[in-house]
């Protein structure tokens, strides 16, 4: 042995060793902890049986006080039961000798003493943005790698020299390492589903998580950058800073289709928590979930902020005046109704401001006097005398009643949306900026299913029509006065059963909607008039004006997350700002001061580099300038392969899920060619190969347009006649510059064809 390797043998046996009796200490803690978090499991368990089988005094209240504590301790069974997959994660050592483990949840002794630091805590904020230039107190910073509950490998960043230098902490020079925990979540393989990056969350992800609550954050950066999961970390961030506000208004969490919204669904869970409503742009009016297509064209009409005013128009033009004096039939008399008495009621409901159907109250009440004065006159009887039996008299008339609807009918959202498509005289006088071919465009039968672009308009007639609110405001005073009386309650029992961790307030919210077996989700699906406490939206810039009108009435406060990257745009309409994206709802404070702030990601952890440059080439070859993002992983240049004919994409798949570690394979092709696609795969592989339905991400292989893979990523993308795709989408370029940055290991692009003139360039270079 040369003496170099004796050395090298030597210095190499005291770092093995040291290496063990670190693994040996961190299996030690994290069984501790993991032993914990099983002693709460279970005395929360008992805690929850005996609360449900407990003999209450049978009173409203005790039921209700003891519905509360079952609500509590189920919560916090799912929150505890969530955190069992990586539990610990991480550990920091503090240039004071603390020593601070970080996790999924905040872990306590039986005298509050800490064990474990929730990641969203700001005692944890160093793990994530400690640096060896700003090392924020800490010496080192260690990631514990999990399998189920082992601990099966450890990685330091020693972030103080001067610690490194003294040898503190059992540190060697060995122990400066750093990236290895991403770089293998990164390249793990995909498995359908969207996962935490608790563990490996990056210094920018983390600041723009741990942005301030209020106000509109837009956060954009190109693909890959991690922008869904940073909003999801973000949701999750807020509802543990800012409980008792959000647990009770909720956050809602928008994206772009079902699709996304099963990929994203196990996030939030995993990270325990269960105040999140998440819906596409389909789903935002309730009683409605829209998926009919339409085209680009007619989306984009019906995405105009012009057709707030076609609303309105539409609305005002149901409040009708008689073309002629009426002669109705009251009991034995007859009293004449003029055009100048409805005109007058008219006016008098719509300076009120209200909505239609509130404002109606006040138009027949208004038309009612007037035709009670004309029925005293031709019955000669004293007005003040007897103006309710009059007035009794009218409302049971049908020809008062038929004339009083005519000229003020009651309707619906759904009543005015199809009326104004189904009759082309009614969208004319509504909507008179628009071209006939436009108006013709709009058209369709009555019954047409809805389409995504109709909610928003939905929502506007809505809003628009309103509802009667009188019974509603004489509830909400009863309710003012219980609430008063319910907070002294709810102190006097959390001070009898000594509970800790909960206010009057969440208790009280907990009687509220105990018993009930509807969730916060569902509660605030099925009320339109619901004011979310935040709202994050994915694929923000797929957003119409309209849309956003819908959104910030859904939080008047505009506290939103906003993400998205104007390059990844689909619609002929796609917006160049986010000023222009954001529309109506953006428009700037006096003095010109923005609404919004945006935050930006510039690190791509996804898309390999030679895959991110062939789409940076495509959007080149159109004139525009991609975003410019820095791809960390290196991988495999693009295939290009062609194809006698496009069932020809079924054997090329075949030939690649013959790997049983394959992963997850995404084939993206253009809307007509899906189902062939998928026909051909389906004559070609196994049962269940070919994913289906909302869940299709589950199964190793599925078929998509561009639009359903927006936000998604596979470990394989074949790209099938790119040609088509460019064909048959409203913003060339865009899509494939989508479709190209979805792949995390191998990159296809199969043609039958030429390749489109914007890949031609690139051709030879991937060649």
């Amino acid at each position: 042995m040369s003496a170099h390797a004796a050395e090298h043998s030597g210095s190499a046996a005291p770092a093995a060793a040291r290496r063990e009796r670190e693994l040996a200490t961190e299996r030690e803690r994290v069984a501790a902890l993991y032993a914990r978090l099983d002693h709460l499991l279970e005395r929360t368990r008992k805690d929850l049986r005996r609360t449900q089988r407990e003999q209450t005094a049978g009173t409203p209240a005790a039921v209700t006080e003891q519905e509360a504590f079952v609500r509590l301790y189920t919560e916090r069974l799912e929150a505890l039961a969530a955190a069992q997959t990586r539990l610990c994660f991480g550990r920091l050592d503090l240039n004071d000798g603390t020593v601070r483990y970080i996790g999924r949840v905040g872990l306590a002794d039986d005298d509050q003493q800490p064990l474990l630091t929730d990641w969203r805590a700001p005692a944890a904020e160093p793990f994530y943005q400690a640096t060896s230039a700003l090392p924020r107190g800490v010496v080192r910073r260690r990631h514990i790698v999990t399998e189920g509950r082992e601990v099966s490998a450890l990685e330091d960043d020693v972030l103080d020299l001067e610690a490194l230098a003294e040898g503190g902490a059992g540190i060697g020079a060995d122990d400066v390492q750093g990236g290895g925990v991403l770089m293998a979540a990164l390249a793990a393989r995909r498995t359908g589903r969207m996962h935490d990056i608790v563990a490996t969350m990056q210094a920018e992800q983390d600041a723009i998580v741990r942005s301030p609550l209020p106000g509109m954050l837009v956060v954009e950066g190109g693909p890959g950058c991690g922008k869904t999961v940073v909003a999801l970390h973000r949701a999750a961030y807020l509802l543990y800073t800012h409980r008792e506000k959000l647990s009770r208004s909720g956050v809602l969490i928008v994206g772009p289709n079902r699709i996304f919204l099963h990929y994203i669904g196990q996030v939030l869970p995993a990270l325990g928590e269960t105040s999140a409503v998440l819906a596409t742009p389909g789903q935002l009016y309730p009683g409605v979930d829209a998926r009919a297509w339409e085209p680009d064209e007619i989306a984009v009409l019906k995405g105009s902020s012009r057709m707030a005013d076609v609303i309105t128009r539409a609305v005002r033009m149901r409040q009708r005046t008689p073309d002629g004096p009426r002669t109705l039939a009251v009991g034995s008399a007859r009293v004449v109704m003029t055009p100048d008495m409805v005109a007058a009621a008219r006016d008098r409901a719509r300076a009120t401001r209200r909505p239609h159907n509130v404002a109606r109250r006040t138009f027949a009440l208004t038309l009612l006097e007037t035709l009670a004065q004309a029925l005293a006159h031709e019955t000669r009887v004293d007005l003040d005398n007897h103006r309710d039996v009059l007035i009794s008299d009218l409302r049971d008339s049908r020809d008062v009643r038929r004339e009083v609807n005519l000229a003020w009918m009651p309707l619906t959202p759904e009543q005015v949306i199809a009326d104004l498509w189904a009759r082309p005289d009614l969208l004319a006088a509504a909507a008179p900026h628009l071209r006939p071919d436009q108006r013709e465009l709009l058209q369709r039968d009555r019954g047409a299913p809805w389409t995504p672009a109709d909610v928003p308009l939905l929502d506007e007639a809505a809003e628009a029509l309103g509802v009667d609110d009188e019974a509603e405001r004489l509830a909400q005073a009863h309710a003012s006065a219980d609430r008063r009386a319910e907070m002294d309650y709810a102190q006097s029992v959390l001070e009898m059963t000594g509970t800790r961790g909960v206010s009057a307030d969440q208790l009280i919210d907990r009687y509220a909607t105990a018993g009930e077996s509807i969730s916060l989700a569902d509660r605030a699906a099925d009320d339109r008039e619901w004011v979310y406490g935040h709202v994050v939206v994915d694929e923000a810039q797929e957003l119409s004006p309209m849309a956003w009108r819908l959104l910030a009435r859904r939080c008047p406060s505009l506290s939103m997350t906003v993400v998205g990257d104007l390059d990844q745009s689909s619609s002929s309409a796609g917006p160049a700002t986010w000023s222009q994206a954001l529309g109506d709802i953006a428009k700037a404070r006096p003095g010109g001061e923005q609404r919004w702030r945006v935050e930006r990601l510039t690190v791509n952890y996804r898309t390999p580099r030679p895959f991110m440059e062939l789409a940076q080439d495509v959007m080149r070859a159109l004139g525009r300038e991609p975003s410019q993002v820095e791809s960390i992983r290196d991988g495999v240049p693009p295939v290009l392969a062609r194809l006698v004919g496009i069932d020809d994409v079924a054997s090329l798949v075949k030939d690649i899920v013959v790997d049983p570690d394959l992963g997850r394979l995404g084939v993206i092709t253009a809307p007509s060619l899906v189902g062939r696609v998928e026909e051909a795969l389906r004559g070609v592989l196994p049962a269940g190969f070919v994913g289906d339905g909302d869940a299709r991400l589950d199964a190793p292989v599925v078929v998509l347009t561009v639009q359903q893979a927006k936000g998604l990523e596979f470990d394989i993308v074949v790209v099938a006649e790119p040609g088509l795709i460019e064909l048959e989408s409203p913003r060339p370029g865009s899509d494939l510059y989508v479709a190209l940055t979805r792949a995390t290991r191998e990159l296809i692009v199969a043609y039958t064809g030429d390749l489109p003139r914007v890949l031609e360039t690139s051709a030879a270079a991937v060649a």
